[in-house]
């Protein structure tokens, strides 16, 4: 229920205004906890399917009698359709709102989930996959930019990097649907058993759909970005059970007109204000998906392949790493976000990552006693890189813009996010066979990368009112066009 607000109705008179009142708490409470839950319910969607295929990537290959580039086109085909949708979608997110992406988004899900679980040809699962990854990339900017806008700057970067842990639980569920299909299922019918997980995908999926269609809102700072004091007025009663005043005798401002479209909109990213951020919030997100997939996604290759190991194991593994080390790690995160800030999150994670990746290059084929050891390092990269870069890449990207750029800047930094999976998925496969074990020294150079990007710029998005910003901004440009007489 909203809660409700003592004293005199606040008087709201521009975007300024709407963004004022969230940004400092005074708006709170109401529906805003249980939108940032089903925000991340849509996360959770995101990390199910991107992962729940990689356990039978290997079956794919079988089944279709597939070379190794049409293996790789197969498990890159989700990521080409999340880079698009990443580039579309953000752009769309900031020109038609984010509640409509949000629901139109959820078909992709529900239809291509089951598309893939029954594709009959290698064509037809590729073109299945390509469509969930549309669906993904549109997904991520609006649910992150709805966590966002519904929660006070203090604490905001917490809230956003929330995903994190959604994200890791969301992928261990996915090997903990394959448990017991892997007991009830024949041992025959084992090379299918990525089929059962993709599948129920769609459940979920349904299910969140419903959610949001019964208890979202559009975005009250979104609302009054496009001029639309009354809506977003609405949308504060609703959500938060805050009455405001708007002041229709206030002069209609540059802060709640909207924003340019078309390419200007990405060219803002680059210009003066946002350059460093960019590079910034591109770099953590392109590095750590290298590292991530490298590694974190590739847990249940690395186990059947370089440590030997059999198909049970490939499942209770990558499950046991997700659901503890991963959720653990990103939890951590989230705690330690008012106190650390983006910045140094991101720089410290990416350190320990970069030891553990050059221990388990050194360590090598490991057997016996020294697979503890290996599984031991295994854990703490996940753990470290669900606490600080895995989360910060995406929450720089989300936080270093404003609210009418909120959406192109987090689309670009999924697709810098995503044109990472690419390379590292098409990469590890084949170092790996080349190098063996002797490639986790290679993926080293993913995350020593990214701390010297964050040495180099110093950008801390946790602590900076970029609405506020951007107001002042506007309030200058116009101040040199006209100048008092």
């Amino acid at each position: 229920m909203p809660t409700e607000h003592s004293g005199p109705p606040p008087v709201i008179s521009s975007a300024a205004d709407v963004n004022e009142l969230i940004n400092s708490g005074r708006a709170k409470g109401g529906k805003s906890t249980a939108i940032t839950i089903i925000a991340l319910g849509g996360i959770f969607i995101d990390a199910y399917d991107f992962s729940a295929i990689a356990f039978g990537l290997k079956d794919i290959a079988a089944t279709f009698e597939l070379s190794s580039i049409q293996e790789g086109i197969v498990s890159a085909s989700i990521m080409v359709g999340a880079l698009v949708g990443a580039l579309v979608g953000g752009y769309l997110v900031d020109r038609i709102g984010r509640y409509k992406m949000f629901m139109a988004d959820m078909v992709f899900f529900v239809v291509a989930a089951l598309a893939c679980a029954v594709a009959p040809t290698f064509e037809l699962l590729t073109g299945a996959r390509f469509v969930l990854g549309i669906g993904i990339g549109i997904d991520f900017p609006v649910a992150l930019a709805f966590i966002a806008e519904f929660n006070a700057l203090r604490g905001r970067g917490g809230k956003v990097s929330l995903w994190q842990p959604m994200w890791y639980f969301a992928t261990g569920c996915s090997f903990l649907v394959l448990v017991p299909f892997y007991f009830l299922v024949p041992e025959s019918g084992h090379t299918d058993l990525w089929r059962w997980a993709v599948g129920f995908g769609a459940v979920p999926a349904l299910a969140v759909m419903l959610i949001r269609h019964r208890y979202m809102n559009e975005s009250p700072a979104w609302a009054a970005r496009q001029g639309d004091l009354h809506r977003a007025a609405e949308i504060l009663k609703s959500s938060y059970g805050l009455t405001v005043t708007v002041d229709d005798s206030a002069p209609e401002s540059a802060a709640t007109t909207p924003p340019s479209s078309g390419p200007r909109e990405f060219a803002r990213l680059f210009s003066p204000r946002y350059r460093a951020r960019t590079i910034l919030a591109a770099s953590v997100s392109a590095l750590q998906s290298v590292q991530y997939y490298a590694v974190g996604f590739a847990l249940p290759v690395i186990i059947a392949a370089l440590l030997h190991q059999g198909r049970l194991t490939s499942i209770v593994g990558p499950l046991v790493f997700n659901l503890v080390f991963g959720v653990l790690g990103g939890l951590l995160g989230v705690r330690l976000s008012n106190k650390l800030g983006s910045w140094k999150l991101a720089a410290s994670g990416f350190a320990v990552c970069f030891a553990m990746l050059i221990g388990l290059g050194w360590v090598g084929n490991a057997e016996g006693a020294m697979l503890v050891a290996v599984g031991a390092m295994l854990g703490v990269f996940v753990f470290f890189h669900s606490y600080g870069p895995g989360a910060q890449g995406m929450t720089i990207a989300t936080l270093s813009y404003p609210t009418s750029l909120r959406g192109v800047g987090s689309g670009f930094g999924q697709a810098m996010l995503r044109i990472g999976s690419m390379v590292s998925l098409f990469f590890f496969p084949i170092l790996s066979a080349d190098l063996g074990t002797g490639v986790f020294y290679v993926v080293a150079v993913a995350p020593l990368i990214g701390l010297l990007v964050l040495l180099a710029i110093r950008w801390e998005p946790t602590s900076v009112d970029v609405d506020a910003e951007e107001a002042a901004d506007l309030a200058a440009t116009a101040a040199a066009r006209h100048p008092a007489v």
